[in-house]
């Protein structure tokens, strides 16, 4: 069987405040707002961003769901079209509340990257391959 990753859903302590900020930093559409879930579009994957009670209940109050996550548990990359456009998104995501965490360098694999944590701490990735 084959099956398509159609989504990714985020676990948020505060949904109305990471929505504001993949919407009006990262640039993504809000298509589904209420006050435990959201849905963004792009031109890619959905993503969703979930209340953490609204997935316990969903999934017969897993506990898993009610702790408090420790570390990283994901990291979303974000394909840019040049090193330029990594420096100068990093550079906006930031002024605009994202937290950073490494400035964009080259790196051995052949990628200009940044780093940067989004409202609730979850680190994530600009990139571009560097030209040949």
């Amino acid at each position: 069987m084959r099956v398509k990753l159609e989504g990714i859903t985020i676990m948020a302590d505060d949904v109305a405040s990471l929505t504001r900020f993949y919407r009006d930093v990262i640039g993504f559409r809000v298509a589904v707002e209420e006050k435990h879930y959201a849905e963004l579009e792009n031109s890619g994957v959905r993503l969703a961003i979930c209340s953490r009670p609204t997935l316990a209940e969903n999934t017969n109050d897993h506990h898993t769901y009610l702790e408090k996550r420790q570390g990283q548990a994901f990291e979303l990359n974000f394909e840019c079209e040049s090193p330029e456009v990594v420096r100068e998104l990093f550079g906006q995501f930031v002024a605009n509340g994202a937290v950073p965490i490494a400035e964009p360098s080259i790196k051995s694999w052949g990628h200009t990257t940044a780093f940067f944590a989004d409202p609730e701490g979850n680190i994530h990735s600009l990139f571009a391959v560097n030209p040949v």
